[in-house]
């Protein structure tokens, strides 16, 4: 039986993760420290330490699991708290990740499949869709260092023979997204509107975003498991929606009608946003399913069930 450990995994993508692989028949353990994860999340057969990345006793966890794979999706994610405070975002998402691999090293990991970011790491690039080869120019600390620990990965594989697939995922959305963040823009629309409350947009709106729906990614996920060969692939739609469309395809579904609400555009935020996933398709197999009106559908039924 295949062994997979899941950094983050009681979270919105981890935990979609971690039902895909049990359903396939993969032992699943999860390492959360609940800053944003919920216990509801998770299934029960799924084995859950309760730790941050940062914590020296990650290797006592890993020596005793000794995953076959390891799925780093940990992070600190919201672009702005990282423009805030970029050495919390460093401490986390970069000495954290340096954590998980030498653990990994340590233990005989075949593998490391990282969550990285489309968006941030590109910045506001002249090409669209932007392809994996394009110059990397990020505006925020967060989409730093993501492109560090890519860098990383790409050290731990030459020096330390640690293989690895980068997934550089546009914006996810879908059931169990958090509404906390700048992340989960979908999901903080749905939440106030079906609340009845004003929800605002940063910016005139006009920036535009790639979304890509949870299942899709968590697919991706599961056939960079199986690649042979270390990479980085694009995971994202190739469709770029305003965050003013955006809001409209949500007021569609839900009937809400108050009027778009604007507040200033927030320092480190791109203007556009689309990935090229050709590559992807080519080499993974992979291509996205849903598209956003039938995912937005699913996602305000999500948020309606809960109530």
């Amino acid at each position: 039986m295949t062994k997979s450990l899941i950094t983050g995994g009681a979270g919105f993508v981890g935990s979609h993760l971690a039902d895909r692989l049990l359903a396939q028949g993969d032992d699943v353990a999860v390492i959360d420290n609940f800053s944003s994860g919920s216990r509801e999340n998770l299934d029960s057969n799924v084995r859950l330490y309760e730790n941050d990345i940062r914590d020296p006793q990650i290797e006592a966890i890993f020596a005793k699991e000794k995953p076959d794979f390891v799925f780093h999706l940990a992070a600190q994610i919201d672009v702005r708290r990282s423009v805030e405070n970029p050495t919390e975002d460093a401490d986390i998402n970069l000495l954290g990740t340096f954590n998980i691999l030498d653990c990994a090293v340590r233990n005989g990991v075949k593998k490391v499949i990282f969550a990285s970011t489309g968006g941030a790491i590109y910045g506001d690039t002249d090409i669209f869709p932007t392809k994996e080869g394009t110059y990397e120019q990020p505006l925020s600390p967060y989409g730093i260092h993501k492109l560090a620990a890519e860098k990383s990965l790409y050290f731990y594989k030459k020096v330390k023979g640690l293989d690895y697939t980068v997934l550089r995922m546009s914006n996810i959305y879908g059931p169990r997204q958090s509404t906390k963040g700048e992340a989960g823009v979908i999901a903080i629309f749905i939440d106030k509107m079906l609340k009845g409350e004003q929800p605002f947009i940063n910016g005139d709106g006009k920036q535009t975003r790639d979304y890509v729906f949870v299942e899709d990614v968590t697919r991706a996920f599961i056939l960079a498991k199986s690649t042979t060969g270390s990479d980085k692939f694009n995971i994202g739609t190739g469709v770029e929606t305003s965050v003013n469309e955006t809001f409209e395809k949500i007021v569609d579904n839900i009937g809400f009608d108050l009027p778009k609400m604007y507040k200033d555009a927030k320092p480190g935020e791109q203007k556009r946003s689309c990935l090229d996933a050709s590559r992807a398709k080519s080499e993974l197999g992979w291509k996205p399913e849903c598209d956003i009106d039938r995912g937005i559908r699913e996602t305000v039924q999500w948020f309606k069930d809960k109530k």
